[in-house]
């Protein structure tokens, strides 16, 4: 792969990511407190699907900075090479996680 095709690759998981993202904000609205029109099970249950989807949420940002790092890495001419030790890092990892900061043996 080359510089062109990474790029490309992140470009499209950041779009995978933000579309996501977008789609769960529906989820993330507040639960009313109508005890009435819902019953307090409901209501729970409202409640803990709102905090998995803030939690998925919080997961996607953090999957979005490291994409956005690796962008950043990319054009500073550094792609590809481990944050942590400088070796390059293995280009079928590269092709399996585009945004890896680190070689095997560092991330290990």
């Amino acid at each position: 792969m080359d510089e062109t095709s990474y790029r490309k690759n992140l470009l499209a998981v950041r779009a995978d990511i933000e579309a996501l993202r977008l789609a769960a904000r529906v989820d993330q609205k507040p639960v009313a407190l109508d005890q009435q029109s819902v019953g307090r099970l409901s209501r729970m249950d409202s409640l803990q699907v709102q905090a998995m989807v803030k939690a998925e949420d919080a997961r996607r940002v953090q999957e979005l900075r490291k994409v956005d790092a690796a962008l950043a890495r990319l054009e500073a001419d550094e792609y590809g090479d481990c944050v942590q030790c400088g070796n390059e890092i293995a280009k079928a990892r590269l092709e399996n996680d585009p945004a890896t900061p680190f070689c095997i043996d560092c991330a290990s």
